[in-house]
């Protein structure tokens, strides 16, 4: 009988285990994929990768703990344009007082036509109003800032010279179709996606989801990005879940 009982006790350990196992290596093969999609330049490779989720984003990137270098390349389709126009952008930013927009120092590609290269500007967003053509001054100091589009994708790629003893940062991101004539970037959409395009970086590796809050309200009509929600890394496939439900009700039964 005792046996008997800590086999049917270590029985649902071990499934919720290989559950755990199996969505890990799913969710890393997904993101390898996706990363392996973005067709990275050969001389610009990074030691982490990790689908956002929202709107469809990667973010490659590099830490060196010791000198606080972090070396990006982050990637996004832009929406089309209404007008047709082939101007859009695409934007990356760190978060080092909250996780909305409001003091984001924002890494920002655009382009005002299809016809025209991408160019990188850097914004400290104070507040929600519009942003210029002209990159404002952020509190990282920003080099080989550049991008470039590939199979519909745009890639922005940056190094930020961080604080010593940053581990776990916030970041958003967001996409949008229009930039006006003199370069500055128009705002994005407020569908869902849009609000969701926000999570917490850990450096040495990974993507996490902040805790689930409801989405403000959109901001005023001047405003450019405002992503709230919450930002998926990776997601599990329905068998997996399956799996982990199956192992939970053995594990109470």
């Amino acid at each position: 009988m005792t046996q008997h009982r800590g086999a049917s006790l270590t029985l649902p350990a071990v499934l919720l285990l290989l559950a755990s196992s199996i969505a890990t290596n799913l969710a890393a093969a997904a993101a390898a994929g996706i990363c392996a999609d973005d067709n990275l330049p050969a001389n610009r490779t990074y030691a982490h990768c990790a689908a956002l989720g929202p709107l469809g984003a990667t973010l490659h990137w590099t830490y060196d703990a010791k000198t606080a270098l972090l070396s990006l390349a982050f990637v996004a389709a832009t929406p089309v344009a209404a007008n047709g126009t082939g101007g859009g952008w695409v934007s990356w930013a760190l978060n080092p007082t909250g996780d909305g927009m409001k003091g984001a120092q924002a890494l920002l590609a655009l382009r005002t036509s299809a016809a025209s290269p991408y160019v990188v500007n850097t914004y400290n967003l104070t507040g929600y109003h519009a942003l210029g053509a002209n990159s404002t001054p952020i509190a990282y100091k920003a080099t080989d800032l550049a991008a470039d589009e590939s199979g519909g994708k745009v890639r922005l790629y940056g190094t930020l010279q961080l604080q010593q003893g940053m581990e776990v940062v916030n970041h958003i991101w967001n996409v949008g179709s229009a930039v006006t004539a003199d370069g500055a970037p128009i705002k994005h959409a407020f569908a869902q996606e849009n609000l969701d395009a926000k999570g917490r970086l850990v450096l040495s590796g990974s993507v996490l989801d902040p805790a689930p809050e409801p989405s403000p309200a959109p901001a005023p009509s001047g405003s450019t990005t405002e992503p709230t929600g919450e930002a998926a890394a990776t997601y599990a496939s329905a068998p997996v879940l399956m799996l982990v439900a199956f192992a939970g009700f053995l594990a109470i039964a």
